[in-house]
């Protein structure tokens, strides 16, 4: 019996785009407030339809080994049965989450 490897699609913000990927391997990333994602996966089986947003992702992410992408970028994260194609749409109807800036602490204060 094969040993099952999980899939995940990962769907986060780039540019005021949504991105949706699949990958074997999501997780929290030690560089603070990332998460890597590895193992990038396309769908293989329509090879007679070319799709342009997936053939547009395949190019950009063709020789990453690793991603890291930040918290506040990340929709959604899915624990999928099998791949499907990867797609970028509008994210005109999406608003990133507000996370407090990383700033140096003014002195005087304390």
């Amino acid at each position: 019996m094969a040993s099952r490897q999980e899939i995940y699609r990962i769907t986060f913000l780039n540019k005021g785009k949504v991105y949706e990927l699949f990958a074997r391997q999501v997780y929290q990333s030690e560089l603070y407030g990332f998460i890597e994602v590895e193992e990038f996966l396309f769908d293989e089986r329509s090879q007679m339809v070319v799709d342009p947003s997936e053939e547009k992702l395949k190019m950009e992410f063709q020789d990453v080994k690793r991603s890291f992408i930040p918290l506040q970028a990340i929709l959604r994260i899915d624990e999928v049965e099998k791949t499907g194609v990867a797609k970028i749409s509008s994210g005109d109807n999406i608003m990133p989450f507000p996370m407090p800036g990383f700033g140096t602490r003014n002195l005087s204060d304390t």
